[in-house]
């Protein structure tokens, strides 16, 4: 009877609640492993606060730390953390799925139900081929990636090719999974002018961030080119790659603007070096918290403009945070539209859905009012600048793990509200408000319609 129980409930359990939960159990089992001594590089036990709050990092890949992660964890440490990372970048559900295939062959729906939530797929019939499709770009990209920076940290830093392949394995994963964390204290500022570390490291990044969906979209199309020489695009993909690339060019030229003259950042780098920093500080504002130059030191005007494209993010169903291009995309539709007074918005000649603007609005305004009730609790817990606050909160939201230098010195109370921000961001505020929702409601009855003064 007890076990009828228990299938009945968990059949109840809708996707959104399922993937919640299941990020939620994975956080617990990784903060428990962190806190036993062998994960801490002295052997002692690591406070619950720390351990939880560098878990949900992990795990909702942002790269946000109380700790210096190459000296304060022990090797088994350093992999408990490199093993969330990948977990979380993958998708906790779509992993679950995955192992289901491998193991038994066979997935039950309402494990397909969850892995269609996570990684975005179009269809029930859809979920097998995507989760292999998944994997093996994940494979191929870490692994292109941590063999490049093997390669350059043994033969141009002098490394032996043991410590060489872990720091690129690390990297690679940290990278393409958009987390952001490093082995090394100063993260990659002791790299800022190599860019056989820093390009295939945004490349990484910026991958991670496009989504998978646009990836696999991608090889597909590239395959058809060559049978039947068709190149359609779908508007989900034109918007991710216009959008992105718009972004990425718009966040150098801000950068580069901004910190060319600031002796902090940019300002005694050559013109080629201050290029390829300003362009590796945008691609890493697609939610991957790697810094090659000391992100507390650079102008307002830069962190601000840095908070925006944190709140934007990368594409849908990948490994980025934010609110995603797309939703910034269509809500740019929505506001071009209504300023023209056209009857419904549109673009790259296609009507956007009523339900689809819906969608976007409530995203955007779910997490800014989230950011603006976190900025105002941490200025009430600490005695910092606005500006470096509200970078902080954006960084945690859009899961980037840039940082101006608060988060180490939060208070309890502060670090569980970054984490609060971190899981909510990871997940997306409508996939957590679905999950926390009592029961879908269908309404078979429409008011009247009125229409009120808007401003």
């Amino acid at each position: 009877m007890a076990r009828l129980w228990v299938r009945r409930l968990v059949w109840r359990i809708h996707p959104a609640r399922a993937v919640v939960m299941a990020f939620g159990a994975v956080v617990v089992i990784g903060a428990t492993l962190l806190a036993l001594p062998v994960s801490s590089a002295d052997g002692t036990v690591t406070d619950l606060i720390t351990t939880l709050f560098t878990a949900t990092s992990a795990v909702c890949v942002t790269g946000l730390v109380t700790v210096d992660t190459g000296t304060h964890w022990s090797g088994f440490g350093q992999g408990v953390i490199l093993g969330l990372i990948q977990v979380g970048g993958f998708g906790i559900m779509a992993l679950a799925s995955l192992l289901a295939l491998l193991i038994a062959g066979k997935l039950r729906l309402r494990l397909q139900m969850s892995a269609r939530v996570e990684t975005k797929s179009t269809g029930i019939g859809e979920v097998r081929a995507v989760l292999v499709r998944i994997a093996a770009i994940t494979l191929v990209i870490e692994t292109i990636i941590a063999l490049t920076l093997t390669f350059r940290f043994a033969l141009g830093y002098g490394e032996a090719w043991g410590d060489a392949l872990y720091h690129g394995v690390f990297h690679s994963i940290s990278a393409f999974n958009n987390a952001g964390f490093s082995i090394n204290a100063d993260s990659l500022t002791r790299y800022a002018g190599d860019a056989w570390i820093t390009l295939p490291i945004a490349v990484a990044v910026i991958l991670g961030g496009l989504g998978f969906p646009v990836i696999i979209e991608l090889l597909r199309h590239r395959v058809r080119r060559r049978t039947s020489g068709r190149t359609g695009w779908s508007l989900h993909l034109k918007l991710t790659v216009v959008t992105t690339a718009a972004l990425l060019l718009a966040g150098s030229l801000l950068t580069l603007a901004l910190e060319w003259s600031n002796g902090g950042t940019l300002g005694p780098m050559h013109t080629g070096e201050k290029v390829l920093n300003a362009f590796f500080h945008s691609a890493m504002t697609r939610t991957a918290g790697f810094n090659a130059v000391d992100v507390g030191a650079m102008e307002q005007a830069t962190l601000l403009g840095t908070c925006a494209l944190m709140f934007i993010g990368g594409g849908s169903a990948g490994t980025a945070g934010g609110i995603k291009v797309t939703t910034f995309a269509v809500l740019g539709a929505a506001i071009l539209a209504e300023v023209r007074g056209e009857p419904s918005s549109g673009i790259f000649g296609r009507r956007l859905a009523p339900h689809v603007l819906r969608q976007a609005l409530t995203v955007v305004l779910l997490g800014l009012g989230l950011i603006v009730a976190a900025t105002i609790a941490l200025l009430t817990l600490v005695e910092e600048r606005f500006e470096v606050v509200l970078f902080e909160t954006v960084s945690a939201f859009g899961t980037v793990g840039l940082s101006a230098g608060v988060t180490g010195d939060l208070p309890p109370v502060g670090e569980v509200i970054i984490v609060v921000l971190m899981f909510v961001g990871r997940l997306g505020p409508i996939t957590l408000v679905s999950a926390l929702a009592l029961r879908e409601r269908t309404r078979r009855y429409q008011y009247p319609e009125e229409r009120p003064i808007i401003g």
